[in-house]
């Protein structure tokens, strides 16, 4: 596999990833201000209920790494599709 390869294989899933993220973060907000009428709770204040803190934390933490999920298997596909073979590098979530 020549380097620009590997390269243009890099900013690809980065971008994706990167876009994937900043976009679910904004859509969990947004369906947190829907579903309790209130912005999400600050992490770092002591007077935020910590429940709320947990379920924030839980709500978030799951809508990202599903969307990362859903957005490897995309890119992997389209390189597939693209190219006739796997991508030059896996793509890993922040858990592995």
């Amino acid at each position: 596999m020549a380097v620009t390869e590997k390269i243009m294989w890099k900013v690809y899933a980065g971008v994706a990833g990167a876009v994937t993220t900043m976009v679910t973060q904004k859509a969990v907000t947004k369906i947190w201000e829907a579903a309790t009428g209130e912005p999400p709770p600050d992490p770092n204040d002591p007077e935020a209920p910590l429940v709320n803190g947990l379920i924030w934390a839980a709500a978030s933490g799951l809508g990202v790494g599903v969307a990362q999920l859903v957005m490897n298997r995309y890119v992997h596909r389209r390189w597939m599709a693209n190219y006739n073979h796997s991508g030059p590098g896996k793509l890993r979530s922040k858990l592995t």
